[in-house]
């Protein structure tokens, strides 16, 4: 069976809807032409110079990526400003470009769901659910034995992709951790929410200063978690395995990879 774009699109936007991306969200297909072919398909979190470069280099006909690379309004795509040059890369090898970013975080099996598979919660929820109550933001969950934040930092970072920054962690190394809630990418916005506040401890990306130090506070008075802060690529990078594996049921005959690259900004820390 030959797939198009336009066809390989549908499916895209059957595993993730459009509907259900945050109304600041740009996912969707940016460029491409959808009479256009696709024998393979490159997934990635973002687009960046070293991921375009592997997917025209590899021949693939499209660069799916978790994040948009036109999430924030732009006036000109000259080749001189990087966004430009990459779309031109793209196009001119002849590979399409569509993002699922806020659509493929909420649904049942999305970015979150993933990362709290990969740890082994039961009994998992949404943080922020939709009015399905089983899709949305996030998810809490019960680890299948208590442990402890320093054992619980250990897996993650044994888990996730190693990064320069690697796992940040708030808390006593000995606290015991059962309950816990985790966002794929960044997650600050979720600190003040009920199931937040009720888990042990919750594993996210980018957190702030501001954000962190008064959810510690608070939880110093009894009232909030401990915090895994892990690296915001390293986070979502899980999901792509099972996109893949997604998009290989749907587009039989579609050869489907996922990029090994790391695209996390930071490249060394020096500890003091």
């Amino acid at each position: 069976m030959q797939h198009t774009l336009r066809s390989v699109r549908e499916t895209v936007e059957g595993l993730w809807p459009l509907s259900g991306a945050e109304g600041w969200d740009a996912p969707g297909l940016l460029s491409g032409d959808p009479a256009a072919p696709v024998e393979r398909i490159l997934l990635a979190v973002d687009v960046v110079a070293a991921t375009v470069d592997e997917a025209v280099d590899t021949g693939a006909d499209l660069l799916l990526a978790h994040h948009p690379l036109l999430l924030r309004g732009v006036t000109s795509v000259a080749e001189d400003r990087y966004k430009g040059a990459l779309l031109a890369r793209l196009i001119r090898g002849g590979c399409a470009l569509i993002a699922a970013h806020t659509n493929a975080d909420v649904v049942a099996d999305g970015t979150s769901a993933v990362l709290a598979a990969r740890l082994g919660l039961t009994g998992t929820a949404p943080i922020s659910p939709a009015p399905d109550g089983v899709t949305g933001i996030g998810r809490v969950g019960t680890l299948p034995e208590p442990t402890t934040l320093g054992a619980l930092a250990r897996a993650l970072a044994d888990l996730l992709p190693p990064t320069a920054g690697g796992v940040r962690a708030a808390g006593d190394y000995h606290q015991p951790v059962s309950r816990v809630a985790v966002c794929g990418g960044a997650g600050d916005s979720l600190l003040g929410s009920d199931p937040v506040r009720s888990a042990d401890v919750y594993v996210t990306a980018d957190l702030r200063h501001h954000p962190a130090s008064e959810a510690r506070e608070q939880a110093i008075l009894g009232g909030g978690p401990a915090l895994l802060d892990v690296s915001h690529w390293a986070s979502e990078w899980l999901w792509l395995d099972t996109a893949a594996d997604q998009l290989r049921a749907a587009l039989p005959g579609v050869e489907v990879a996922v990029s090994d690259l790391r695209t996390d900004p930071w490249d060394f820390a020096i500890l003091q």
